[in-house]
């Protein structure tokens, strides 16, 4: 059914009059006469008493005009909705992330949220390897992951450079040390994410092609997890750095230089390429597209 007959039915019982009605509505007499008929067809009954002086409802037209004016209210509250989406005054955000590549938000997540305090930003955690496939599918929006997506349907660009990190513990034997080769890490316990990502891969090709031994006889799920391990000096990791620097900073952790390991880590902001985003990914696409790298 669609709405306007029925603006024209409620007009006609508030005007009581079609030629009122008919001004009001900014049409022709006849054509209001002709979308009450049609409305009357469709429903099967008679809305309104014709033999009367003054227009007057039957009892279906009672119960028609009650149902008709709660549509108009839900027409207003929609176009009401619509319009704060417009102006970022209410919405939702959601991002997909893993737990590594959520910690480079934070920084524009702040701004967006200073911005438009009532979009309501939530940020789902994913496999990374999965939140290209389903952004494409359209369960996200817009994802962060730390690889380029080869994928037409996509568009990513780069929001932050970052590098992995060599952390010991200060109590390890290498904490004293500015830089320590490859060669020298074959004996050590390393503490390793258990979750497959492009600079995992870098780091055993680089010590398959040295002929250095890696020793991965522990491995996390999560990075807090094995940053409280080499905290307590059960073993050394390759981490994001951005991921340790607090610890860094305040001493917990030592990062070492492994000169034939330096990786630049780039981190992307991945939306569909064709696809529109809604008004809150837009505003916040805007913004990263704002923000230096």
């Amino acid at each position: 059914m669609e709405l306007s007959p029925l603006r024209v039915f409620t007009t006609i019982a508030s005007e009581r009059s079609f030629s009122r009605a008919a001004d009001k509505l900014g049409r022709t007499q006849p054509a209001v006469s002709l979308a009450l008929q049609r409305l009357e067809s469709e429903l099967g009954e008679k809305l309104l008493d014709r033999s009367a002086k003054d227009v007057m409802l039957t009892d279906a037209g009672r119960t028609v005009l009650e149902y008709a004016r709660r549509f108009q209210n839900l027409e207003g509250e929609m176009q009401n909705a619509i319009a704060e989406l417009r102006d970022h005054s209410a919405g939702r955000l959601t991002i997909g992330a893993n737990e590594s590549t959520a910690l480079y938000l934070l920084r524009d997540i702040e701004r967006y949220r200073g911005l438009y305090p009532k979009v309501r930003v939530q940020v789902r955690r994913s496999f990374s390897s999965r939140i290209p496939s389903e952004i494409v599918d359209g369960n996200l929006e817009l994802g962060v992951i730390s690889y380029e997506p080869r994928d037409e349907r996509l568009a990513a660009r780069v929001i932050f450079t970052d590098s992995l990190a060599f952390v010991v513990s200060p109590r390890h034997r290498l904490a004293k040390r500015k830089q320590a080769p490859i060669s020298e890490l074959g004996q050590e316990t390393f503490i390793a994410h258990n979750v497959v990502s492009p600079y995992r891969d870098i780091v055993l090709r680089v010590f398959r092609e040295r002929g250095v031994r890696l020793n991965m006889d522990i491995e996390m799920p999560t990075i807090e997890t094995i940053r409280r391990l080499v905290e307590e000096d059960q073993g050394v990791a390759f981490l994001p750095r951005m991921c340790v620097e607090q610890e860094i900073a305040e001493k917990r952790l030592v990062a070492v230089r492994v000169p034939e390991i330096e990786v630049e880590r780039k981190v992307y902001l991945v939306q569909p390429a064709k696809r529109a985003v809604s008004y809150a990914a837009e505003a916040f696409l805007k913004l990263v597209a704002g923000s230096p790298t």
